[in-house]
């Protein structure tokens, strides 16, 4: 809706629109206040009759000199002069519309009831020829002969030609002129202020032309954007089925030169191929988790630094972990001693002889040792039996005290399990660290596993008060062995052992040595925390698969000589 005043009417437009209401056809519009029909003299004329509003606003008078508004008129009829003719009833005048099967046009034209009509006088007559001005008062001057006027209308059975829809030649325009660099085409009238007045119609002239055709520059690029999205989408198809099904890259071979890699704790297998496909080591993650799925102890691989190569094959690159062979790290051996242990971090971490245990010997007590430890003045070294035995991580930033400190903690945690204190006094020992001495001589006495929990007892039975056997002496040789710093089955006679003054020396002195001999490994602790039942005080191992046990001495001499003819053998 325009900002035209409204009439009584439907229509929307300016009364001086020449295309206001649909009045007939005569190419000029009919002004308001004009008649559009004249029937003769007054005497004729009709009464004028209530109309409805559409009809209301085209009333008007013209003279008779004007040429009548529309084409089509009938011939006015003499007129008769019989009087009682005018006194006939009066009549509604009727519009005749024009139009065939679903398409009406109002063509202007009233008929009166009882007036005959005859042949146009105007028929031919071209409608768009310009009619003369009237200089009769209220006639409105031409509107269709200036450049700005409207264009003339045209006639209804030429309105509706079109065969293509305004939106689609509207859209089709832009196109173009948008392919051609022209923007948003020539006439970008979206807010009304086209040549069509602000209407929103479609564009004069345009009607009579031939339908416009879809560019095809539009439908090349059309066709190019499916191609892309469907040529997109099968090539990421494609490598989603190649990466699902298809075999994984990999290396072939042992590989070449040196590669370092950390694998940090907690690291799971698809993580571990990523590092080592970072570093060079395999072609591919999967390769590595596939290789160590089907090892049989792929899926133990520990966390901790390898020395690997570089383009190993993926099965290549699991055997070298899943066995350890490769991992830079430092395996603490169950009964190694404290020197040991010293200097295989010297050599492990290329430091000079003796770095180590001079740290241990300076800064041992910092270390985070538990409050029971040290419980000996005469202990020779505060951390024997706390370094241990596992398997600890050589990265690049292993220190020896970073590594003592792991050490100590892992026997903490260790010990602190198994409640030391309470079952000490269980097994009539003074104090924890005692346990750990037990330990330390079960593991250092023997040989196999198998015979932890017998050699517990032995232990146990020497240390009774009330021993006949040995009178309280242990009498071993592994006490000897760790105060020469040597590990030997020849350690000398009897007699000459007893001589030698040394608080470790369980050939002199009763009970337990000052302070544990090695390091105890998980096992040996828990034969000391759980020794067999049973009477023995001796001990002989013949062979892995046989140890001989005794309660007597004479029945432990007995089992020497086997021991002796065992050895002569071997």
């Amino acid at each position: 809706m325009t900002e035209y005043g409204r009439g009584p009417g439907p229509e929307p437009w300016h009364p001086e629109d020449p295309q206001y209401g649909d009045q007939g056809w005569t190419g000029h519009e009919t002004q308001q206040g004009q008649m559009p029909y004249v029937a003769g003299p007054p005497q004729y004329q009709q009464e004028p009759q209530p109309q409805q509003p559409y009809y209301a606003q085209q009333q008007g008078q013209y003279p008779q000199a004007q040429q009548p508004p529309y084409a089509q008129q009938p011939q006015q009829m003499p007129y008769p002069q019989h009087p009682q003719q005018h006194q006939q009833p009066q009549q509604h005048p009727q519009r005749e519309t024009y139009g065939g099967q679903g398409q009406v046009w109002d063509t202007g034209q009233v008929h009166y009831a009882g007036v005959p009509q005859t042949a146009d006088p105007y028929a031919g007559v071209d409608p768009y020829a310009q009619q003369q001005s009237s200089g009769y008062p209220g006639e409105a001057p031409d509107l269709y002969g200036t450049p700005e006027a409207f264009p003339p209308p045209r006639p209804p059975s030429m309105r509706h030609l079109q065969t293509e829809e305004p939106w689609q030649e509207e859209e089709d325009a832009a196109a173009d002129s948008f392919l051609a660099g022209g923007g948003g085409g020539d006439n970008d009238d979206g807010d009304g202020d086209g040549d069509d007045g602000g209407r929103g119609g479609r564009r004069p002239g345009r009607s009579g032309g031939k339908p416009k055709k879809r560019s095809g520059m539009a439908c090349l690029i059309a066709a190019v954007v499916i191609v892309a999205v469907v040529g997109g989408g099968g090539y990421y198809g494609y490598s989603y089925l190649k990466d699902k099904f298809a075999a994984a890259e990999d290396f072939a071979g042992e590989g070449t030169g040196a590669v370092s890699i950390d694998i940090p704790k907690g690291t799971g297998l698809g993580e571990m191929g990523r590092i080592l496909k970072a570093h060079g080591v395999v072609k591919s993650a999967d390769a590595f988790v596939a290789a160590a799925e089907a090892h049989p102890k792929g899926k133990g691989i520990q966390a901790g630094s390898y020395a690997m190569k570089e383009h190993m094959s993926g099965r290549a690159a699991v055997e070298l972990m899943a066995n350890g062979a490769g991992m830079n790290a430092l395996d603490v051996i169950p009964g190694w001693r404290n020197v040991q242990v010293y200097e295989a971090i010297d050599q492990r971490l290329k430091l000079a002889p003796g770095t180590t245990k001079a740290l241990a010997a300076k800064d041992g007590k910092s270390l985070g040792l538990p409050d029971w430890a040290n419980s000996n003045k005469d202990v020779k070294d505060p951390l024997e039996g706390f370094l241990y035995p596992a398997r600890y991580d050589l990265g690049k930033d292993a220190t020896p005290q970073s590594l003592l400190k792991q050490m100590v903690a892992k026997a903490n945690g260790a010990y602190g399990n198994e409640d030391l204190k309470a079952q000490a006094t269980k097994l009539g020992l003074q104090n924890p660290y005692q346990l750990v001495t037990v330990a330390s001589l079960v593991q250092a006495e023997g040989k196999y596993q198998h015979d932890f929990d017998k050699i517990s007892r032995v232990v146990y039975n020497r240390l009774k008060p009330g021993n006949t056997e040995t009178y309280g002496l242990l009498d071993f040789d592994s006490t000897i062995n760790y105060i020469k710093g040597q590990s030997t089955l020849d350690v000398g006679s009897v007699n000459d052992l007893r001589k030698l003054d040394d608080p470790y020396n369980t050939y002199k002195i009763k009970g337990l040595p000052a302070g544990p001999i090695g390091n105890p490994g998980p096992d040996a602790l828990k034969s000391a925390l759980n020794p067999e039942p049973g009477p023995w005080y001796y001990f002989v191992s013949v062979n892995e698969n046989r140890t001989l046990f005794a309660v007597t001495n004479d029945e432990h001499n007995r089992n020497r000589e086997e021991y002796e003819k065992e050895r002569g053998r071997q």
